[in-house]
Order: structure tokens, then C-alpha cells, then sequence
């Protein structure tokens, strides 16, 4: 479930909030910025990507349009793209089988580009996303599934929802972190989509997003805390030799395994290390 830092010791807006410890003073570039002529044109390129995204209008949803337009925009703001591993999708979705719940790790808006460079799957991303200028419409042609997290009472039908997505045979996009953090290895995993899968026997696929510049890790594109998405984006245009690295892991199976069990499994897989003692919520 797609969604932004609130600042610590912020209040929550809704039962499935996280509270990330990541602030604005997590980022920093790790090399020197681009000049002031490159940032402009990549701010002019981008621009003219997301002007073109918006003339598809309905066409955009169409995997290889969204694919192309992804790249585009990547490539505009000088974003390198390194993909490691298959596809994000199961072998059974091409003979009649189940979806495949997709999950990564939740560092940036760019997340979202990266995972449709690699391959089109649907998104599901919280209410906030679709009032986004720009973005919000994009993301509703482009397909995307919205959740309104500030309904205690809505958990049980966004679950039942998810389950039916997949087993209608659709691939979808889940972030168990439930807000941004800075890195690849900070965070846990809620577990409440992970029942989702289960639910309609569907492989789970965990994802790992890293960002590095010249082969550092790089924080520059982590959105968290109170920024804004002008700030985030400003702060993407003057990054140097920035590129996003997606590491597609091998599909887990529930194989009887409950939400805690295949979550803690995920979360090992994608964060890369031990699950941490205390527990995450639902």
C-alpha cells in the first residue's frame, strides 16, 4: 500500500498508519548535484513525458504504453534503470492460474516508475495518491487500485478485494511497509495483504528497490517525513549518476503458511535480513 512518511511523533490519519523514523535530514546526495543546464532539461523532458502519459488518456493502462512511458519518464530525470531477476509476474497467470501479490519495499514516489520500467502490473496505492496533481489522474488511467485507510472498518473488504484481483489472474502491487523509509533495509511489514494472497492461493513475489549514485547508496530519492512531492521531485532533477536498482526474488508459495509466517518470510527476503523481535501490526 502505497504511502508517504508522516514525521515522528505525528499524529496518525488512519488505523494503518506507520509512523517511519526517517526525517528530511535522512537525505542526503552522495555525490555532487548536476549542474543547473541539466536540471533544467530534465525538468523540461519530464514535463514533456507526463504531457504525453496524459494525451494516451485511457490507452495508458495498456502494459506496453505504461512501459514505455515509465522508461521515458525514468530517462528523463536521469534515472538509470538495473533490473536483476525474472519478471514480477507467475508463470500461472498465462494458464489460467492466479495473480501474483508483488511486494517491495517502500522508499519513494520513484518506486512506481521503476516497478512499471520493469513490467505493468497494477497498483495498489492509498486514496491520498489519486488528489495528486498530475500524478493522481496518470495513476488512475494507468490502472491503479486506490484503498481509503482511514476506515477501521475497511481492511476486511480491501483484503477480499485484493484476493479477488488475483484470482481474477491480475498481478498486483502491494508495499507492506505501509509508509517510505530511506533505505532498502529499514521498516517491517504489516501483514493484513499477505492474507490476500492466501486467500486465493496466490504466489507471493518479493521485490527489493535500492537507489545508488556511482555505486554508493543513495537517500536522495527517499520521500519522507513532512516533504512535499514538488520538494522530492527538485531534489531527484539535481541528483548526479542517479540509478534504481529492482531485484526480482524468487516467488514464495503459502504452502499452509498463515499472514505472520509469509509476511515474516517476504520481509526477510526483501529487506535482507532477520525479521525484527517486536511485532508488526496487522
Amino acid at each position: 500500500m502505497s504511502a508517504r512518511a508522516a514525521a515522528p511523533g505525528a499524529a496518525r490519519t488512519g488505523i494503518w498508519d506507520v509512523l517511519s523514523t526517517c526525517t528530511s535530514g535522512c537525505i542526503d546526495h552522495a555525490v555532487p548535484r548536476a549542474p543547473l543546464a541539466a536540471t533544467a532539461r530534465r525538468a523540461a523532458s519530464f514535463t514533456h513525458v507526463l504531457l504525453r502519459a496524459a494525451a494516451d488518456r485511457d490507452r495508458l493502462a495498456e502494459p506496453g504504453r505504461l512501459r514505455r512511458h515509465a522508461r521515458a519518464a525514468l530517462g528523463a530525470l536521469g534515472v538509470g534503470l538495473v533490473h536483476d531477476g525474472p519478471l514480477l509476474r507467475a508463470a500461472g497467470e498465462r494458464t489460467g492460474g492466479p495473480g501474483t501479490l508483488v511486494v517491495v519495499n517502500h522508499i519513494s514516489w520513484l518506486d512506481i516508475l521503476a516497478l512499471l520500467a520493469v513490467e505493468p502490473v497494477t497498483m495498489l496505492a492509498k486514496q491520498e495518491v489519486g488528489s495528486w496533481p498530475v500524478m493522481g489522474p496518470l495513476a488512475r488511467r494507468a490502472g491503479t487500485r486506490f484503498i481509503d485507510r482511514s476506515s477501521p472498518r475497511g481492511l476486511p473488504r480491501a483484503v477480499a478485494d485484493l484476493a479477488a484481483e488475483l484470482r481474477s489472474g491480475r498481478s498486483v502491487v502491494v508495499y507492506p511497509q505501509a509508509t517510505t523509509w530511506c533505505s532498502a533495509t529499514e521498516g517491517g511489514f504489516r501483514r493484513a495483504t499477505f492474507q490476500a494472497a492466501i486467500d486465493a492461493g496466490a504466489p507471493v513475489r518479493p521485490v527489493t528497490v535500492r537507489y545508488l549514485q556511482h555505486g554508493r547508496p543513495s537517500t536522495v530519492p527517499a520521500f519522507v517525513g513532512e516533504e512535499d512531492l514538488a520538494s522530492s521531485l527538485r531534489r531527484v532533477l539535481t541528483a548526479s549518476a542517479l540509478t534504481v536498482r529492482v531485484t526480482v526474488h524468487p516467488p514464495l508459495a503459502p504452502d499452509g503458511r498463515d499472514r505472520r509466517e509469509l509476511a515474516a518470510a517476504a520481509e526477510a527476503v526483501v529487506l535482507g535480513r532477520r525479521r525484527r523481535e517486536q511485532a508488526v501490526p496487522a
